[in-house]
């Protein structure tokens, strides 16, 4: 088994910390497993203290998060509106079916071919 100085793996873990390398450079470099490099950033990093877990987010991110959050809601409205229209185009069918005794749904129902998979619309049959 290879030993590291104490010096050493503070100097891999202070580049780790300022980005200048990363941790699977290191593992590759010096043959070493991603839970020793991980056991150095426990041991010797500023921002790896136990129980402790430091979350950096950019303010482009945080920006990124609230544009995608206004988006989502307005798909969510525009969903909302197209299951009203849905919903009342529907209803109107029902009524219809209701006024004139015809089955409307049925007739626009459409059922795949037996061979191919493919969709035949039954209004369009001989």
């Amino acid at each position: 088994m290879r030993h590291f100085s104490k010096e050493f793996k503070q100097k891999k873990v202070r580049e780790i910390e300022q980005k200048k390398t990363r941790i699977s450079d290191v593992c590759r470099e010096y043959e070493v497993s991603d839970t020793t490099v991980y056991r150095w950033l426990r041991q010797y990093g500023s921002q790896y203290h136990k129980g402790v877990r430091t979350i950096v987010e950019s303010e482009s991110d945080t920006r990124l998060i609230m544009e995608l959050k206004h988006k989502i809601a307005e798909l969510e409205r525009v969903i909302g509106q197209k299951q009203v229209m849905i919903d009342f185009k529907d209803k109107i069918i029902e009524l219809a079916e209701q006024e004139y005794k015809i089955d409307i749904k049925k007739k626009l129902e459409k059922k795949p071919f037996s061979t191919s998979g493919s969709i035949e619309n039954n209004s369009h049959k001989a």
